[in-house]
């Protein structure tokens, strides 16, 4: 009787603990389905908002023309769209060799102080308000030189990069599997060729989302192009004057008096956005095209 006693005590005491497990499990899907929606609902509002402003604006004038006097309708952004590819891509030049060079040297070369050292670095960069870039790059070059250009919003635009892409490729290469690397050294082949031929092709698709993410990351910063590339409303293919950029036209556009600029902020958001939204699914659906290969 005593046995069934506690056998059935500890039957019930066993139930208990399970709905209990349970009911934290579902507590736990409820919050993350939560979180999950909270998070894809504020996405499609932004992206909705910003559609729904300035989608209705967009025509081969706007993405063609160049910017009119202040106070009259019409124009383009056309120069701020090349200015920005301009100074993106002479920005992706300078940092991913740094980036790269870097996440291979904490990698490959390991040691363990100064491994640390370089990833605190970089994360701590990564939290470095733009502003404060911005006005480095302004003492680094723009004060030297004697005058804005676009060449100093490139380096502005570097130095949001680096980081985030030192950090992705050291990622990228700590998944590479360390018997790939053991294997091409047993045949003799140089450790440099071994990077060369071995890592880095095998992380090339993670190194190659980490340097979309940096370039989105900087697509989008106004504040540095405020100490360096300055704005220009003329065509200027010289990246060692001032330079048109389009965050730096929709900051202007947006604190503008006019109600044509504030339609002209919200289209150039658009594009801006839609650039972003285009170069990261056709970076996705490469990546996996080449998975499957």
């Amino acid at each position: 009787m005593a046995g069934n006693t506690l056998y059935g005590a500890g039957t019930g005491a066993s139930r208990q603990h399970y709905l209990y497990r349970k009911g934290i499990e579902w507590l736990a899907w409820i919050g993350m389905l939560f979180c999950t929606g909270v998070t894809v609902f504020i996405l499609l509002m932004i992206l909705g908002y910003v559609l729904y402003q300035g989608a209705s604006y967009i025509n081969w004038e706007f993405l063609t023309a160049l910017p009119l006097p202040a106070g009259e309708t019409g124009g383009g952004i056309a120069n701020a769209l090349v200015g920005s590819a301009m100074v993106v891509v002479v920005a992706t030049l300078m940092a991913v060799p740094i980036g790269v060079g870097a996440a291979i040297f904490v990698n490959e070369f390991p040691s363990a102080q100064l491994g640390r050292f370089v990833r605190f670095l970089a994360e701590v960069l990564t939290g470095v308000p733009s502003i404060v870039v911005g006005l480095f790059a302004y003492a680094l070059v723009v004060r030297p030189l004697g005058s804005f250009s676009g060449l100093s919003g490139s380096v502005a635009y570097a130095f949001i990069m680096i980081p985030i892409i030192l950090i992705t490729a050291h990622e990228a290469f700590r998944l590479v599997p360390v018997s790939l690397r053991e294997a091409s050294l047993a045949l003799g082949i140089p450790k440099w060729r071994t990077i060369l031929w071995v890592v880095l092709p095998v992380s090339s698709r993670a190194l190659l989302t980490g340097v979309v993410l940096a370039i989105a990351r900087a697509l989008g910063e106004a504040a540095p192009m405020l100490f360096t590339a300055f704005g220009n409303p003329f065509w200027n293919l010289n990246l060692k004057k001032p330079i048109a950029t389009v965050p730096l036209l929709i900051y202007t556009y947006a604190t503008g008096p006019y109600e044509d600029w504030h339609r002209k902020a919200w289209a150039a958001s658009f594009v801006l956005l839609m650039v972003v939204l285009v170069t990261s699914v056709l970076t996705r659906v490469f990546l996996r095209g080449k998975s499957n290969e």
